[in-house]
């Protein structure tokens, strides 16, 4: 396997669903992040060779391979080829390594890997209007189960309370406000101009540029344990589960002999990467068996790791991946997670590996874990070592 290095990352401010970037067009969203990539790298597009993105809603909007129609859309050359995948909340990670497949392979010297999905546009499960993706012989090995009801279950199993993650969504939050605040966030993204709308929804010719996530709000635990509930859960409210957002990111890899030819300087080497498979009822514990993997495959601990990004789908999410591995807390989500930043779900890898790069650079850290729960029951990781 020829080393992968990651020469570029990064990625939209993330939207809270209806706001800023509900106004434009997921397709449009994607390119300007690719576009924004390449300008970044300073390298001419057609050097690219292929193209991975993730979406999960792939369906309306975002149908008819979005990581394809975002380049073209984009401008950039029709030449390099793209693939939608959908490994659920992980597909961006996913793509990611896909990618890394290609150039580790000796197939590609250059790949992007990438991800977007508005859920303003698109909502979660609007690709199952008129179908059923579990029919009887589906239900003859699993019941069906929520995303909702198996962070409970997960909870229960590994003793997270209630309080437990009310203080973890206070935390998220405020680590988010602080990182945007000492400026930690602004290298690693791309503006977005966005349309602006009319109470009816049309467009009235104007455009803001959006530049900051919006999901950031001042709390504390006083008020997060005030709210109720979200249905099916008992211990998680909107201030403990990710928010619905809208997004894109998308990195840049290269092999030794692409870096060198084009003039990169790679900032980082991916490690190993995975994706593993969990009970699809309970659906969320996927980062305990990944990290585990990944751990086991390098001979690395987590004691090794500077900075983990592990996605804040849940607070128990969190919460048990910690009670089962026993990291150092401080190093896991130093800028906050997707409580405070936004979970928009096709995304949401592509943008994890993105700040993990941009914070082991700002730290000095050496090596960095990415690891996400999915849909479905799948758990994703990543190690990689800045340079």
């Amino acid at each position: 396997m020829n080393p992968v290095y990651i020469v570029e990352a990064a990625r939209s401010p993330i939207g809270r669903r209806g706001k800023s970037l509900s106004t434009v067009h997921p397709v449009d969203l994607l390119g300007a992040v690719q576009a924004g990539l390449i300008e970044r790298a300073g390298i001419p597009a057609a050097e690219v060779g292929q193209i991975v993105g993730g979406c999960v809603g792939q369906v309306g909007d975002q149908s008819f391979n979005i990581a394809r129609q975002a380049w073209l859309s984009a401008g950039l050359p029709l030449e390099v080829a793209a693939t939608t995948v959908d490994a659920q909340c992980g597909s961006a990670q996913q793509a990611i390594s896909l990618a890394a497949g290609l150039i580790g392979s000796g197939q590609e010297e250059v790949a992007v890997g990438c991800g977007v999905e508005s859920m303003s546009r698109v909502g979660m499960g609007a690709n199952f209007a008129g179908g059923n993706p579990m029919p009887a012989s589906y239900l003859e090995n699993y019941a069906i189960g929520t995303q909702f009801t198996g962070a409970q279950r997960l909870a229960e199993k590994w003793g997270v309370t209630r309080e437990d993650c009310d203080r973890f969504g206070v935390r998220s939050q405020d680590l988010a406000i602080a990182a945007w605040n000492e400026g930690r966030y602004e290298r690693e993204v791309v503006p977005i101009v966005a349309p602006l709308v009319d109470e009816a929804g049309q467009p009235t010719g104007d455009t803001q540029t959006v530049t900051r996530d919006e999901g950031l709000r001042e709390t504390n635990l006083e008020k997060v344990a005030s709210l109720e509930p979200v249905p099916g859960n008992e211990l998680h409210t909107a201030a403990t589960a990710s928010q619905v957002s809208d997004g894109a990111a998308a990195v840049l890899l290269a092999s030794e002999a692409g870096a060198k030819r084009l003039g990169l300087t790679p900032r980082a080497r991916i490690v190993t990467t995975t994706l593993v498979g969990v009970d699809p009822v309970v659906m969320v514990e996927g980062p305990i068996p990944a990290t585990e993997k990944v751990m086991a495959q390098t001979g690395l601990s987590l004691s090794d790791m500077d900075v983990v990004e592990i996605n804040e789908a849940f607070a128990s999410v969190v919460l048990a991946w910690e009670r089962a591995l026993k990291p150092d807390m401080s190093k896991v989500n130093p800028n906050g997670g997707a409580i405070a930043i936004g979970h928009p779900v096709g995304c949401t890898g592509a943008r994890l590996i993105t700040s993990a790069l941009h914070e082991l650079e700002r730290c000095g850290g050496r090596y960095g874990l990415i690891t996400m729960c999915c849909g479905g029951g799948l758990g994703t990781a990543t190690i990689i070592e800045r340079l």
